[in-house]
């Protein structure tokens, strides 16, 4: 009989990373797998303070499967944890001689089943040089789409052929690029590091190089047919995707979810809700936020707007709606269950920053998206959306760099008329379906990966 796999999962601590993983061992665990899930002591106390009020309202949980253990991530509980750079540091600083410390404690309590494989998130790759000195397995689960890990995976090429600068990782050129002969053209200065500083692309090109020597495998929460060249550029890309929790566990939240909402969405009439919500990460600067609000009113339709703590840059947190904005037909929340929300027969669209996790929810969920990226990998997402997949649209710009509330409204308008794009929504989702059920292609590759760890 083949031994047990035991994964030790590491997530970089940001929800838009800890989720995807937590999703994934989730699904490892059902599969009969043992895993260990290490969170940083802050995410812990976060997420535990957001679930304890879910638990209040779903009291059925089943007991979580999944071994939680945490670490120091060397900054207090005071300090700023937005500036990715000093967290990254503090991590790298911190976390890495305390590893072999704590894989130990595991391991001397699975003596059957010893840590097979570290599975880590873009950010960690230290952790699989610790895993490397101790004889362990590594793969990456990449947050994502496969078309950014592809563009992480062309980076030395991309500056050998002199498209982006060695230093800054900006285009040299104006002109677009295609990263493979079946993959759509792109503009350079969309590559997923390019608005995030010349330090974080340093950053990432070594942490690029080190999951290229160590991780065997990048997995990628996608399938084959959403991102076919991307994946055909290496045998190390693997799709597993779409990554669904089993609804009878917690999620992993670092705010408390309002379910008051699934209970407004059941008043509403079907398909009449504009869902908007921009992820964990996304700053909304004030003109915008205005702009945002009246627009909402100007479409005289119901609305679940989640409004998160930090979604402007006020650094106080307290959220100056705009005079004259009403909100009459909307429901206004820090935090929302979105994939609830989203499978919810109400909701319409989905007005979305195009991060990854929530461009797959959307796309599972059949709903079609008004795209508003911000940073990052946002908007090739948006292109994939609206260009390749047909199943959204864009926005746009005034001439002071605003989404303005006329704008706002007259798209909503065109894209909630479109019934090619609700159709083509509605066929992705059931070509995503397919291809984690079993005997689909996704679901055949988590067997593949699950199988090689047993090796």
């Amino acid at each position: 009989m083949s031994p047990i796999p035991h994964f030790l999962v590491i997530p970089f601590p940001v929800l838009g990373h800890v989720n995807p993983l937590m999703q994934f061992s989730q699904v490892l665990a059902k599969h009969g797998c043992k895993v260990t899930f290490l969170n940083t002591e802050f995410s812990q106390k976060q997420a535990m303070a957001a679930t304890s009020s879910s638990d209040q309202h779903n009291n059925k949980k089943k007991k979580n499967p999944i071994n939680m253990v945490t670490l120091l991530d060397g900054l207090s509980d005071e300090d700023d944890r937005s500036k990715p750079i000093e967290l990254v540091q503090s991590i790298k600083t911190t976390m890495p001689e305390k590893l072999p410390e704590l894989i130990e404690e595991v391991n001397n309590g699975n003596e059957d089943c010893q840590i097979s494989c570290i599975i880590v998130s873009m950010i960690m790759g230290w952790a699989l040089e610790v895993g490397h000195r101790l004889g362990i397995k590594g793969a990456v689960m990449f947050p994502a789409s496969a078309t950014s890990v592809a563009s992480l995976y062309c980076i030395e090429r991309l500056i050998q052929d002199g498209i982006i600068d060695s230093e800054t990782g900006q285009p040299t050129k104006n002109r677009e690029i295609q990263l493979a002969p079946n993959m759509p053209t792109m503009d350079p200065a969309n590559l997923p590091w390019t608005t995030l500083g010349k330090s974080f692309f340093g950053s990432t090109l070594q942490e690029t190089q080190t999951l290229t020597r160590l991780g065997q495998w990048w997995l990628c929460n996608t399938t084959y047919k959403l991102e076919p060249g991307a994946l055909s550029m290496s045998p190390k890309l693997l799709s597993i995707g779409p990554l669904l929790p089993d609804e009878d566990q917690n999620t992993t939240s670092f705010w408390k979810e309002d379910q008051t909402c699934l209970d407004w969405l059941d008043q509403q009439p079907p398909r009449s809700v504009v869902y908007v919500s921009f992820g964990s990460l996304a700053v909304m600067e004030p003109n915008q936020f205005k702009e945002l609000a009246l627009g909402l009113d100007l479409l005289d339709k119901p609305f679940l707007w989640v409004v998160r703590p930090g979604n402007t840059d006020k650094s106080n947190n307290n959220y100056v709606f705009p005079e004259g904005f009403k909100g009459g037909k909307g429901k206004i929340v820090n935090w929302a269950p979105q994939r609830k929300v989203l499978n919810h027969p109400s909701v319409a669209c989905f007005v979305s920053h195009c991060g990854w996790n929530s461009t797959i929810d959307g796309i599972y969920s059949g709903v079609p998206f008004l795209c508003w990226p911000f940073f990052g990998d946002q908007q090739e997402d948006k292109a994939y959306i609206c260009d390749e997949w047909k199943i959204g649209m864009g926005l746009d710009k005034d001439e002071n760099g605003l989404i303005t509330r006329e704008e706002i409204k007259k798209k909503m308008e065109k894209l909630l008329g479109d019934e090619e794009i609700r159709g083509n929504s509605l066929k992705w989702k059931e070509t995503v379906i397919n291809n984690i059920a079993e005997g689909g292609r996704s679901s055949e590759n988590l067997k593949k990966f699950i199988n090689w760890a047993k090796e």
